[in-house]
C-alpha cells in the first residue's frame, strides 16, 4: 500500500496567485530525498483562514488517510499567521519537541527564529508538523526533527516509513 502524505501550503497570495508556491514544492523535493518508502502526496495551497486550516487538516488525517502531514506558512506573530492555532484545535496531543527543536535550529541561521511558532501533534494515526514559510529554512528544520518522525508515526500507528541512510537516518529504538 502506498503511503499518504499531506502537504499543505497556507499562503493568502500564493492561494490566489499572486506569487508562485515554492514552499510545498520543497518539501516535496525534501521528502522525495528522504524517504526510501513508495509515497504520493496529497497538496493542498489554502489561504490563512483557520476554519479552512482547521476543515484541510481534518481531511487529510480522517478522509485522505495521511499518516504524515507537513504544512508550511501562517507560523510567525502577524494577525494571520493561524496555523499552530488550527493545529492545536484538530490535534488530540501537542509535541512540544518538534517546535523547540525547530526553532533552536533556526536560531543559528537568524535571530527572528524566535519569533517562530511551529508546533507539531498528532490526530489520529497522524503526525502533523507546522514548518516555517521559506524554502531554504524548511529543509533546516526538516534535517533537524525527521529523524524522530518515521519512529513517532509507528508509534501512533502510521505507515513504515523507511529513509534513504544515506542522506537521513531514522531514529528507532533497538530491539
Amino acid at each position: 500500500m502506498t503511503i499518504r502524505i499531506g502537504i499543505i501550503t497556507i499562503s493568502d497570495r500564493a492561494s490566489v496567485g499572486v506569487y508562485e508556491d515554492l514552499s510545498g514544492p520543497a518539501i516535496r523535493d525534501t521528502l522525495k530525498a528522504y524517504l526510501r518508502s513508495p509515497w504520493e502526496e496529497v497538496y493542498r495551497l489554502i489561504p490563512d483562514e483557520q476554519p479552512l486550516i482547521e476543515a484541510t487538516l481534518k481531511a487529510l488525517c480522517d478522509d485522505e488517510g495521511c499518516c504524515l502531514i507537513l504544512t508550511t506558512g501562517g507560523t510567525g506573530p502577524a494577525k494571520r499567521d493561524v496555523t499552530p492555532e488550527a493545529t492545536t484545535a484538530i490535534c488530540e496531543k501537542v509535541l512540544d519537541g518538534f517546535g523547540e527543536q525547530m526553532r533552536a535550529v533556526s536560531l543559528k541561521y537568524v535571530p527572528t527564529a524566535i519569533l517562530s511558532r511551529q508546533i507539531a501533534g498528532i490526530r489520529g494515526r497522524s503526525l502533523i508538523i507546522n514548518l516555517p514559510g521559506k524554502p531554504k529554512s524548511i529543509r533546516e528544520c526538516l534535517d533537524a526533527v525527521f529523524p524522530a518522525v518515521p519512529y513517532c508515526v509507528d508509534l501512533i500507528g502510521g505507515h513504515f516509513l523507511e529513509t534513504h541512510e544515506d542522506v537521513l537516518k531514522a531514529f528507532r529504538p533497538k530491539g
